[in-house]
């Protein structure tokens, strides 16, 4: 069981230890050093290439993944992405396993089988002496030796995998192109599929994991590293499942997603954190307030719109009066690198923020000389949008930026 959590030196560790697992277990023999000159007899120089590893025997209806790096999840700065859901995109090294190359029953031409819970697929499997496959195999097969996006690239195409729809229940096959790098077919489009993998995300009843499938939101579900947790016994039209041959003692997914309040303000701004902030600025608003004088900070919030994503929010004022400009920068911080992911320009009065009931949105309030006015700031799959202004009659709490913040 592989745990991860939200703190990035912990994910940087992981990762370095990964890496370091790799290059342990896989590196080849080191070269023996050179004879030495001089009189006897010179022991013989061992090869320093390694022979080839021999691949496994084949089976058929199955491809074989050979052991490697999953890059797991998707990273902080990747977009589409379920926080709370995903893994950060760690490395993990996984063995070689066998997988179907269609759903079950694997025929080119045949209707995925499905309306069977877990314990009926996994029975199905055993039948053939094969076993459900992990969720981390999945994705691996689904990913391709370069870890792509979607089993066809880092770019989403609805129309190769037939993308965008409710799950449509199709002969095996049809689709040619939507197909991994490792020739595993129809991971996307039709039915989801049963994984032996529970769906550790933190939730208090016992799930287990179904991969692949398709659904309204194409771009979201056509990625490799998405997931969703069903009870195990439930019986659907739109799960089936496929079988793989391999290890047991495959890594499983722990994610414990950490909640805390929707919306905090920091007593003080990060100094160190001011200038990155300020470079990160869109070109466009940089200009607009260096036009009205010196760009000032005012204060800072931290947000978690969803589990293990916390975002920083910061507000920032140029000149005075009627001349004033101000807005509020979203952000997500890095190891100490900011990436902007939305500018909400404002009035001229500081910017106020306030928390809605779903966390995913905010409320900026402020205003200018025709009177106060709002924009919503919304949260949705690891972006941020803005709202347009709203007019109101209600003035927000603060209403010039004439005093210098606390530092």
């Amino acid at each position: 069981m592989i745990s991860f959590g939200v703190d990035p030196r912990r994910a940087a560790c992981a990762l370095l230890t990964a890496v370091l697992s790799a290059s342990v277990l896989g590196c080849e023999r080191p070269v023996d050093p050179a004879p030495p000159s001089g009189g006897g007899s010179a022991p013989v120089p061992k090869s320093s290439i390694a022979p080839p590893v021999p691949l496994p025997p084949p089976r058929q209806g199955m491809v074989y993944i050979p052991g490697g790096a999953l890059v797991a999840g998707t990273p902080p700065d990747g977009y589409p992405r379920l926080a709370d859901e995903e893994i950060p995109g760690q490395q993990l090294i996984l063995k070689g396993f066998y997988i179907d190359v269609y759903p079950y029953p694997n025929e080119e031409g045949a209707i995925p089988l499905t309306s069977v819970n877990r314990d009926e697929a996994a029975k199905l499997c055993a039948e053939r002496e094969k076993r459900l496959c992990s969720e981390l195999e999945w994705e691996r097969a689904c990913k391709g030796p370069d870890n792509h996006v979607f089993e066809y690239g880092d770019r989403y195409r609805p129309e190769v995998c037939a993308m965008g729809t409710m799950p449509l229940l199709r002969p095996s096959g049809l689709r040619v192109g939507c197909r991994s790098d490792y020739g595993v077919r129809d991971l996307h489009g039709g039915a989801w599929e049963w994984t032996r993998s529970s769906f550790g995300r933190g939730t208090r009843r016992e799930l287990a994991t179904v991969r692949g499938g398709n659904a309204k939101a194409g771009e979201l579900v056509a990625r490799c590293a998405n997931a969703m947790g069903r009870p195990p016994e439930e019986r659907s039209p739109h799960i089936g499942f496929r079988c793989c041959v391999g290890p047991d003692d495959v890594p499983e997914v722990e994610l414990l997603p950490s909640h805390s309040r929707k919306l905090d303000a920091r007593d003080r701004l990060d100094k160190a954190l001011l200038p990155r902030l300020i470079a990160a600025l869109p070109e466009e608003a940089r200009a607009e307030l260096e036009k009205r004088g010196r760009i000032t900070p005012y204060r800072m919030w931290s947000w978690w719109p969803v589990g293990n994503d916390e975002l920083l929010l910061t507000s920032f004022c140029a000149g005075s009066g009627r001349r004033a400009a101000c807005g509020v920068l979203v952000s997500r911080v890095t190891l100490g690198n900011p990436r902007t992911l939305a500018w909400a320009a404002g009035g001229t009065w500081e910017p106020v923020l306030h928390a809605e009931y779903d966390p995913r949105d905010l409320w900026l309030s402020t205003g200018d000389d025709p009177g106060a006015f709002r924009r919503l700031i919304s949260y949705v799959w690891g972006n941020v949008t803005v709202g347009p202004r709203e007019r109101r009659v209600a003035a927000p709490k603060s209403k010039t930026p004439a005093k210098a913040p606390k530092k």
